[in-house]
């Protein structure tokens, strides 16, 4: 009986591809005729002179710093970031499928901490500390005796996707110590207030990234962001640049243009399965937000975009227009703030963010120091499988951890030494000892800092 049901689900699984893929080249063909249609009547387009010489392959697209250099170098060295299975390059949605819809093997083992927030709300961090066999010594990249932690942010709709589970495992394995935040009433989050987190609002990571300084204050931290997770993840180092107590972060298949996202839509299947979750997850808070939300309203919506435009521009007591609430959690809006190395993975086929065309802003990468893409042709949304299932976009995101780490180290040590030959000559200028005119003043320690290094 077990083995009949097991292929009755094989074969409806294969049904629902097969209804992807056809509609998928359907949706693909028809925003690729939009998109010739809008080249035409646009003047300037930003995109076109990178796309039309794009030679394809993995690319790292940056501007030319020195740690874009030692991070090129770096990755060199990196085995085949790519899948070796015709059938994960020539389909995109099994990738994306795998790591995003099926369920995780659940095999990991968490010790939560609920942080209540000023206005009395609460988010969680799940803390992994198991399995134990994936244990070893945490070293990381750290080397001022704690552990390196790894926060990760998933996705904003509340699901431990296979990918996140995978990201944990990997970095147990290779000596980080994960952490997991959780929004308010998601991923068995209790929600305490009737306020739910913004797309784009950074105050609740605020106060959790605070927290975890606390309790770790010698450890290096690294951030890592799911899917539509970087959304938050963005808009908390545009707010916070400098002071962002972040060494560095990655976002994986991240979705920059987040209006025009939920705008335009996703394929039908995607859109189902997403409205069904969301509206599962929230309908056990329906009769504490039935005061502040047309609650009937939010289950009859029919798209995504309806559904978070009735959770946020609808409440009876604030209301605010569509376009106003993506001025104020437009990932975007305070870019140029950034102050931390942002590593950001991504797919030309990725079927969840769009066409690449559109929605990869390929000008921030060219003229931001902050800011690398490295573009691969295969991976799908968060997929990035390899033949025997691995995630290679798990191992290029801690190895560049790794070089971030070794880079400050390096030019931390060159500042040091250059201090040092600044105090040995203005000890000797003091003596006298030197019978020549002195030479103009420079600042050896701005000349040798960093942040002046990779920047330049």
């Amino acid at each position: 009986m077990f083995v009949a049901i097991g292929l009755s689900c094989l074969a409806a699984f294969a049904v629902i591809i097969l209804l992807i893929l056809k509609f998928s080249r359907c949706v693909l063909f028809q925003k690729r005729q939009q998109v010739r249609t809008d080249e035409d009547n646009e003047e300037d387009d930003v995109f076109g002179d990178f796309w039309k010489t794009h030679p394809g392959g993995t690319q790292l697209i940056c501007k030319p710093s020195a740690l874009a250099k030692w991070l090129q170098r770096d990755l060199r060295q990196l085995p085949l970031m790519g899948s070796t299975n015709w059938w994960m390059r020539k389909w995109p949605h099994f990738q994306t499928i795998i790591q995003n819809l099926l369920p995780g093997d659940k095999t990991l083992e968490f010790a939560r901490d609920h942080l209540q927030l000023t206005d009395g709300g609460l988010v969680a961090l799940d803390w992994v500390v198991g399995p134990r066999g994936n244990l070893r010594l945490r070293r990381g990249t750290n080397t001022a005796g704690g552990p390196s932690l790894l926060l990760i942010i998933p996705n904003p709709f509340g699901k431990l996707t296979k990918n996140i589970e995978k990201l944990c495992l990997f970095a147990l394995e290779q000596g980080f110590y994960p952490v997991i935040f959780s929004r308010r009433g998601q991923n068995g989050c209790p929600l305490t207030t009737v306020k739910l987190q913004a797309f784009g609002e950074p105050a609740d990571l605020k106060e959790a990234i605070s927290y975890i300084r606390f309790r770790h204050p010698s450890s290096l931290l690294f951030v890592v962001s799911e899917g539509l997770g970087s959304g938050l993840l963005l808009s908390y180092l545009g707010e916070c640049g400098s002071s962002s107590y972040i060494t560095a972060a990655s976002c994986i298949s991240p979705v920059f243009r987040c209006q025009e996202w939920f705008e335009n839509g996703l394929p039908w299947l995607y859109e189902c399965l997403l409205l069904l979750y969301q509206k599962l997850i929230l309908s056990r808070y329906t009769t504490a937000l039935s005061g502040v939300l047309p609650m009937d309203t939010f289950f009859r919506s029919r798209s995504v975009r309806q559904l978070h435009e009735i959770l946020f521009c609808r409440w009876k007591e604030e209301k605010m227009s569509w376009n106003d609430y993506w001025e104020r959690n437009d990932p975007l809006r305070d870019i140029d703030e950034v102050a931390v190395p942002v590593l950001c993975i991504c797919s030309i086929d990725d079927p969840i963010r769009g066409l690449a065309e559109r929605s990869l802003p390929i000008e921030l990468f060219r003229t931001n120091p902050y800011f690398f893409l490295l573009l691969t042709d295969y991976g799908g949304h968060c997929g990035f499988l390899t033949g025997d299932t691995a995630v290679w976009s798990h191992e290029v995101t801690l190895d560049y951890f790794r070089s971030i780490t070794a880079f400050f180290q390096t030019e931390e040590k060159t500042r040091v030494l250059g201090r040092c030959r600044s105090s040995v000559l203005t000890n000797r200028r003091r003596r006298g000892t030197l019978q020549r005119r002195d030479l103009p003043g420079t600042d050896l320690g701005e000349m040798f800092s960093w942040k002046r290094s990779y920047t330049r």
